[in-house]
């Protein structure tokens, strides 16, 4: 801004938009002065950078404005991790699917992990069964988006909310969120991914 400027010469729009032309920086603050404003460098990487006669005050608040619309456009991706083995019980089972209703009620991926150890991976066929009977659990609430496979000794599938089915079956049970919260308290692994909205 102003005598902070360091290029040798300068492109300047003025307030109102208009391309004014190339000059120095000291008649560049010179014009800005007359105009009551300051200078301010708003394309430092073009040749010759590019100012813009302006109040600093509202430049500032004016960019404040655009971060804060760029941070709102910004959809923080929660992944919700449930841990189960081929020989998980029934009980063990209902509890972690409870867990996984409600992630996908709140907005969460759900991936479900299924470690095979020792002898288990010569009957994959058992967790094969498990992981289709994880994903029927809560096909009322979600789509599959990376099917069942293999990675090693382990099996995993990601889920994601599927936001027509959560909104009818909210519709029919508005008090799911809290119902589910309380029969499933408490927090599994996650992981955190930010995306930009296109």
């Amino acid at each position: 801004m102003n005598r902070d400027i360091r290029a040798p010469q300068i492109r300047v729009i003025d307030e109102n938009g208009q391309m004014i032309g190339v000059m120095t920086v000291p008649e560049g603050i010179r014009l800005a002065e007359e105009k009551g404003f300051d200078l301010i460098e708003i394309v430092p990487n073009a040749t010759p950078p590019t100012c813009k006669i302006m109040d600093y005050g509202k430049y500032k608040y004016e960019k404040k404005k655009q971060e804060a619309a760029a941070r709102k456009k910004q959809v923080i991706v929660v992944i919700k991790e449930i841990q189960m083995r081929p020989r998980t019980d029934q009980h063990d089972f209902e509890t972690k699917m409870r867990h996984a209703r409600r992630f996908l009620l709140e907005g969460d991926k759900v991936k479900i992990n299924m470690r095979f150890s020792g002898r288990e991976m010569a009957h994959q066929e058992f967790g094969i069964e498990l992981m289709k009977k994880a994903i029927d659990f809560v096909q009322d609430l979600s789509a599959v988006e990376t099917q069942p496979k293999m990675e090693g000794r382990q099996m995993f599938t990601l889920l994601v909310p599927d936001a027509v089915k959560v909104k009818e079956y909210l519709k029919a049970h508005p008090d799911a969120v809290k119902k589910a919260q309380a029969a499933a308290p408490g927090e599994l692994k996650q992981e955190h991914h930010e995306d930009d909205e296109a």
